[in-house]
């Protein structure tokens, strides 16, 4: 009651001051707000000291531990060069990519970054944000499949990556299939016996028992193949065109990838089905004997291992050649020098393909160069001088 009555007093007996009164409270506001930041300012300084400190002696406890502790890397921004395509064809050239040793390309590719004129190679390995800023060099956290749901658009998913187990080849075809090699081995066998010659019935008869064995060796050693066969036999197969797309594709994106994660090219060479395939070694000293793979090794393999079957979700809503992948993927994770659980597995295995999603998505334009020159079968140099020409 007392605050209404002073302000109705105000607002007629002291109408010529109004302005003053305004003005003295918006100083006293500002002195206030001043003071203020001043304590601000003091309290995050003193949190800053109180975080250094305790930074400090975590390091010093871990040190005691007998942990490495590593101080973070400021990485130095390269301004790139403006090249030509000749001019990036030439330094692409000077590379032994094929059959080249693992050492001399990183070693190479390193020395062109350096110097400005390269800047894709091992670009996902640096600190770096996209137009979602979801992507920041490769660092893992767990990914659930809806968050892969989601942040992929609905284009990833256990079904269209092809691992929630139900695939277009299941375990009862491969055992219908066993069985009908086996009894159509045997009824052969047999009618060799009852209608060839003697000595040639029984050579033929060897022939036909040693079918049901071959086929038990193949897809022991590549059940991908008779995986195919099936698929062919049940009529599920795409056609020409569409095969040819979606194995350049899936062959695209490992190679943007894998050169894109660091990893130096291993062999690159056309197929039986006259397709070219293109091997990374597993890291950048090449072939890992005497050591595990570290946890930015493992990282960089999870992502280039599910790319493939990435790229194929995304055009044809389901992914086919990733099988293999996926095994040599389970492989890395047991050879791994620290323990990767089976829910651990998972959320690299979900993190690999959304992490692959998005560096496909950021550079569609090149992936989509890649997947033309693949088509036409270019050499490793011309495929780098593509992704290189990316920022030129």
């Amino acid at each position: 009651m007392k605050l209404n009555l002073s302000l109705f007093l105000l607002s007629i007996g002291a109408a010529p001051s109004s302005a003053f009164v305004h003005h003295g409270s918006l100083a006293g506001s500002s002195q206030r707000m001043v003071s203020l930041f001043a304590v601000n300012e003091d309290e995050i300084a003193a949190l800053r000291a109180q975080a250094a400190k305790a930074r400090e002696q975590a390091n010093a406890l871990a040190k005691e531990l007998g942990k490495d502790i590593s101080e973070p890397k400021k990485v130095a921004v390269i301004e790139r060069k403006s090249l030509s395509a000749s001019e990036i064809a030439s330094l692409t050239g000077s590379v032994a990519f094929e059959g080249g040793d693992a050492t001399a390309q990183v070693e190479k590719l390193d020395s062109l970054v350096s110097t400005g004129e390269f800047s894709m190679w091992k670009k996902a390995t640096r600190e770096q944000s996209n137009s979602s800023g979801m992507f920041r060099s490769l660092r893992p956290y767990p990914v659930s499949l809806n968050m892969l749901e989601q942040r992929s658009g609905d284009l990833l998913n256990g079904k269209s990556l092809g691992v929630d187990g139900e695939m277009d080849v299941n375990l009862n075809d491969f055992k219908d299939a066993t069985i009908a090699v086996t009894l159509g081995s045997t009824v052969a066998a047999i009618a060799s016996l009852a209608f060839l010659p003697e000595n040639v019935g029984a050579t033929v008869c060897y022939l036909f028992a040693l079918i049901p064995v071959g086929f038990i060796a193949v897809g022991s050693s590549a059940p991908g193949a008779i995986a195919a066969a099936i698929v062919a036999a049940k009529g599920e197969a795409d056609d020409k065109e569409a095969r040819e797309d979606r194995i350049c594709r899936h062959e695209a994106a490992h190679f943007l990838c894998g050169y894109m994660c660091g990893l130096p090219v291993k062999e690159y060479s056309i197929t039986d089905n006259g397709f070219p395939c293109v091997e990374f070694h597993e890291s950048s000293e090449g072939k890992i004997i005497n050591r595990e793979f570290s946890s930015e090794e493992i990282a960089a393999l999870a992502v280039v291992a599910m790319s493939g079957s990435v790229a194929e979700a995304i055009k044809f809503s389901q992914a086919r050649g990733g099988g293999n992948d996926l095994l040599q993927l389970e492989n890395f994770f047991r050879r791994s020098a620290d323990f990767i659980g089976a829910a651990k597995q998972q959320d690299l295995t979900r993190w690999g393909a959304l992490a692959s999603y998005q560096i496909l998505r950021d550079y569609s334009s090149t992936f989509e160069s890649l997947v033309e020159a693949f088509k036409v079968k270019k050499s490793v140099s011309e495929c780098v001088a593509i992704v290189e020409g990316t920022e030129c």
